[in-house]
């Protein structure tokens, strides 16, 4: 794809990314045919196939309407774009830049512009969450039913007290995953335990920066990325095998920081320290013997295979595989590669698509009756929660024997 880049770009380095990326678009459209939005929506410019070519027109003329922008912020960045692309467009990071650019022209309604703040003030701290997500829990029975299902009931913590062990492994906690679901990195650091490995939590990484970087402010991203690559570093001079991210969205933004912090002199190359440490738990108990994990577990799973895990990370089908080899009964999902609507702070700024989205996927998920669901991102698992009756639990969760084997 020919592009000429407008003055306001050319020569610099977010304008050479842009043109290299969108050099390598052949413009095939086979990647419409697996985006949520086109699917749903069914207009050309609600794909990935017209998205670029939106931020193409704005990058050599300069000229971008709220018409484009609401195109953009459409884009549930789930990346099934990428994995079906023949030429390997980083539509990811051209997506990223394009809005940023976007952003920077064009002011947002008050309504738009205040929901955005409270979300960035809110989201990425683990305490400032915690505390109003309790309050919002105390409100509930007050609340209408469209904010009540948002607001997901306590759920009980595990007791476990692990071991020292000589193998050690670094956990981002993350900022809502404490206070959504405890017992995720709970069940993580049992489950490793068993395997001989120390799972080490350090407190002052939180955020892992894709809450800012989803909703435009990438200087804050970076300084929460920042925060993170000082508070592990120690850690790992000491000799930390690996750091493991058990929520798949967060996992894709931390073996990200490469990129994101690519032009910082000072970071970048402890930022790509950690982006090669960076692994989903699956990518760990891989190549471990997991004969001591095996279960007795005859209930009926379905797996929600997050787009984060298998478009983010390219680990399409791995966590099936395991629980498989650990003695559980998967049964099939229609349409796994599907969005489940989520999308981090997508489903907050644009409910409606969000919502149909999740109908589709539950009906798949729910197709053969299964007594759980299993997921591998806080975001997913308490957006489908919400919408089910079905138990819906992170995959680590069944490994580690929590909630009960019996349906």
């Amino acid at each position: 794809m020919q592009t000429q880049l407008a003055d306001f770009l050319r020569g610099t380095q977010t304008g050479n990314d842009i043109e290299r990326i969108l050099r390598s678009c052949v413009h095939c459209g086979f990647c419409n045919a697996t985006c949520p939005t086109f699917s749903l929506l069914g207009h050309e410019l609600d794909g990935p196939r017209g998205r670029i070519y939106q931020i193409k027109t704005f990058v050599e003329t300069g000229t971008v309407t709220e018409t484009v922008q609401n195109h953009l912020d459409r884009c549930l960045t789930c990346l099934s774009c990428t994995t079906t692309c023949p030429s390997g467009v980083e539509y990811n990071h051209l997506i990223d830049m394009g809005r940023e650019l976007v952003e920077q022209r064009i002011d947002r309604p008050l309504p738009q512009s205040m929901l955005r703040w409270v979300l960035r003030k809110l989201l990425p701290y683990r305490r400032r969450f915690a505390f109003f997500l309790g309050v919002g829990r105390l409100c509930r029975p007050l609340l209408p039913a469209s904010l009540r299902a948002k607001i997901p009931e306590k759920r009980a913590g595990m007791t476990h007290m692990p071991a020292s062990h000589t193998r050690k492994m670094l956990m981002l906690d993350g900022c809502v995953q404490p206070a959504l679901t405890p017992t995720t990195n709970e069940a993580a650091a049992l489950v490793f335990d068993r395997l001989g490995i120390e799972v080490v939590r350090v407190a002052q990484a939180a955020c892992c920066g894709a809450v800012s970087q989803h909703l435009m402010e990438p200087v804050e991203a970076q300084d929460h990325m920042r925060r993170n690559i000082d508070a592990w570093w120690p850690h790992v001079e000491a000799g930390a095998e690996a750091i493991l991210v058990t929520a798949s969205g967060c996992g894709v933004m931390v073996k990200d920081y490469a990129w994101h912090l690519r032009h910082d002199m000072l970071c970048r190359d402890k930022a790509k320290r950690i982006s090669g440490l960076c692994v989903d738990p699956v990518e760990v108990l891989a190549r471990e013997d997991i004969d001591a994990l095996r279960v007795e577990d005859t209930r009926a799973i379905a797996f929600h295979a997050p787009c984060t895990l298998q478009h983010g990370q390219k680990l399409k089908g791995r966590v099936e595989s395991l629980l498989k080899r650990l003695g559980f009964r998967l049964v099939e999902v229609r349409d796994a590669h599907q969005c489940c609507g989520s999308a981090g702070t997508y489903a907050i700024l644009q409910p409606e698509i969000s919502t149909q989205l999740r109908t589709l996927k539950l009906d798949s998920l729910e197709r053969e009756q299964p007594d759980v669901i299993a997921t591998a991102n806080v975001g997913c698992q308490t957006h489908l929660d919400a919408g089910t009756q079905t138990p819906v639990v992170h995959w680590l969760e069944l490994i580690a024997g929590y909630p009960a084997t019996s349906p």
